[in-house]
């Protein structure tokens, strides 16, 4: 994780105008505990983020945390883009769009109830699709 969580807990902490030691203070850890936290050693706890979540007021810090700290995040959760809501905007159009362009054939795989052997690869064209969509929208969702 600590390559791919860009220091998600020093931005969300900057983001709320606090220093380390407001946040420290905050949420009832040492500024070493916290420092540790924002150089990724260790990763903090999920009651430590959601507390983190509370305070700075940055709700996609727990979707971030739970993205990146756990294989579970990695597999199923798509990435978002917190930093620019009107990119976010853009991305969600543009993915709608794709997803737009894929639905007949969606509907036609779907219609009864299973993917047969000469579907999968269209159906996984469709979900990659609709996988992007999700991502595009919880970024405007969590857009600061």
């Amino acid at each position: 994780m600590n390559e791919s969580c860009r220091n998600i807990y020093q931005l969300a902490r900057n983001v709320a105008g606090l220093t380390q030691i407001e946040a420290a203070e905050l949420l009832s850890v040492s500024l070493r505990t916290l420092g540790g936290y924002e150089a990724l050693n260790p990763i903090p706890h999920s009651d430590i983020v959601h507390a983190m979540v509370e305070i700075y007021g940055t709700k996609w810090l727990g979707y971030e945390h739970l993205r990146l700290s756990t294989q579970l995040g990695k597999q199923v959760l798509p990435p978002i883009n917190i930093d620019d809501i009107a990119k976010s905007v853009l991305v969600l159009q543009k993915e709608s769009s794709d997803v737009e362009e894929v639905k007949n054939c969606m509907v036609k795989i779907a219609c009864d109830g299973k993917i047969d052997k000469h579907e999968e690869r269209r159906w996984d064209e469709v979900t990659k699709e609709v996988f992007e969509m999700a991502g595009a929208a919880l970024s405007v969702v969590f857009s600061r």
